[in-house]
């Protein structure tokens, strides 16, 4: 099964040197039952974008706690596409986060099979979405706004050969 797994550029770099995406549990989205039966008219492509814009909200979470932690963390989201066998999933039963899967061991690179990262033109944007998150989940439009602004760029797809390239 494909999941989204949402990461950040240093993240990634210790996934390349370490061989795998972890420690586990992992949180990751996919097209779950749940996902399928609420966007029921949605084909299957349809549905993966669903869930990669999902873990790409996620990936803009993972950048406000670093920055919060006081990590220097470059305003780009960063989406891992891995193949994982259907039985290291646990699909989430949160209504609101419908395409949430919790993944029970760490993912070896060998599983991944692209990942998606932001153009650096959206930098800016991702940068005030990072600063304008909090107040977005607290249901301040303005704030939310901003947060769309940066989900309004679209995530570059890189092969996995690229990785290396990509963290210079």
């Amino acid at each position: 099964m494909r999941v989204y797994l949402p990461c950040t550029l240093p993240a990634l770099a210790k996934a390349l040197a370490s061989g795998e995406l972890g420690p586990a549990p992992l949180i990751g989205y996919a097209v779950t039952p749940a996902l399928t039966e609420w966007y029921a008219s949605g084909d299957t492509e349809e549905l993966e974008y669903v869930a990669l814009t999902e873990a790409a909200r996620a990936s803009l979470r993972m950048l406000a706690a670093d920055r919060a932690d006081g990590a220097p963390t470059p305003p780009r989201r960063v989406v891992v596409a891995a193949e994982v066998p259907e039985a290291m999933l646990t699909v989430a039963v949160d209504v609101a986060e419908r395409a949430r899967v919790r993944l029970a061991e760490p993912i070896p690179l060998a599983k991944v099979a692209a990942v998606h990262v932001d153009d650096p033109v959206a930098a800016p944007d991702v940068e005030l979405a990072v600063v304008a998150l909090p107040e977005a989940d607290k249901g301040d439009d303005d704030a939310r706004f901003t947060v769309d602004g940066a989900e309004a760029h679209e995530l570059m797809w890189y092969a996995t050969q690229e990785i290396p390239s990509l963290l210079e």
